[in-house]
């Protein structure tokens, strides 16, 4: 069987149960280290995630050894290198403690554990302190002499990248289209001038069964005409210090001064030029920035549009 071949089966293998192939040049039983990854904390249970790679890497490692440690990070993204993961960098600095418990390090996925060409970092290190690496794609120990194991790294590290983009790609494009074309809120503070009303139920069937509900903005009839009094007075030529100064001198509440539970950060006294300015920068507030079923509190004619907030 050729090269190109094996590596076919090796892939095919990925998710199906691993098998152990490759030569183990430690005494047995090994002692292993194992490493998981949670991407988030609010939308994943860390006893679940850490449960399923558990198994898996147990799966691999049967009649191997057994798992002696354990590191997992909670609520970090595989984009981070591993010294910038809290328990992969405690993994990284175990492995090169001359006394640890460990003689090889075991993941449950690939794509948990790397992205990119990160493997080869990890490796490297491993390598050079005589720690193996088990993974259930290679169906146990990886050699890293294999033209085979050295072809399947490569792809999996390009998978784990391509999963990456191809998951922000879609869902900002839909977070695009669920503001411009459907009018939704999708979360965040409401600019100054608006406030948040209900829209209905929620399109999803599941999210509505849980009694979500979508929202949109409105003007708020408090702070709205100020916003449009902003634009106005921009629009005849008057600069932002000298709008920012008659705000205080009338005793408009700022911003932050409006919303203070999220604000708490900011002292909420007192307009400043940047705050002004924000405003007139800020798209929601014009026809440049208009949504499905939201009401604008300015629209620009040619001329101001041209003024700016410059």
């Amino acid at each position: 069987m050729d090269s190109v071949e094996s590596l076919g089966e090796v892939v095919i293998r990925r998710r199906r149960r691993p098998r152990r192939e490759a030569a183990v040049s430690c005494a047995l039983p090994l002692r292993f280290a194992f490493y998981g990854r949670m991407s988030t904390v609010e939308h994943q249970d860390r006893l679940t995630s850490l449960s399923w790679q558990r198994e898996v890497a147990e799966e691999t490692v049967a009649g191997q050894g057994s798992i002696v440690a354990e590191f997992f990070d909670e609520g970090v993204s595989r984009r981070l290198s591993w010294p910038e993961r809290p328990a992969a960098a405690a993994l990284l600095a175990a492995v090169r403690d001359p006394d640890r418990q460990f003689d090889a390090v075991v993941v449950g996925e690939y794509e948990r554990a790397f992205c990119g060409d990160q493997f080869g970092f990890v490796m490297s290190v491993l390598q050079a302190h005589g720690v193996q690496l088990w993974l259930p794609e290679a169906g146990g120990a990886v050699d890293a002499g294999s033209a085979v194991h050295q072809a399947l790294m490569v792809l999996l590290g390009a998978e784990s990248r391509r999963e990456v983009v191809r998951a922000r790609h879609r869902t900002l494009a839909a977070m695009r289209k669920q503001t411009c074309l459907q009018g939704r809120f999708l979360g965040g503070r409401p600019p100054y001038g608006y406030r948040l009303v209900d829209a209905g139920s929620h399109p999803n069937r599941a999210h509505a069964r849980w009694g979500r509900r979508l929202h949109r903005l409105d003007p708020d009839p408090k702070t709205a005409p100020w916003v449009r009094w902003i634009f106005q007075q921009r629009a005849t030529g008057r600069s932002v210090a000298s709008i920012a100064r008659e705000l205080n001198e009338r005793g408009v509440q700022c911003p932050s001064g409006v919303d203070r539970k999220r604000n708490t950060h900011r002292s909420g006294e007192a307009w400043i030029v940047r705050t002004v300015v924000g405003i007139l920068e800020n798209p929601r507030y014009t026809a440049s920035g208009s949504v499905a079923g939201q009401q604008l509190l300015y629209c620009l004619s040619a001329g101001e549009a041209a003024h700016g907030a410059a």
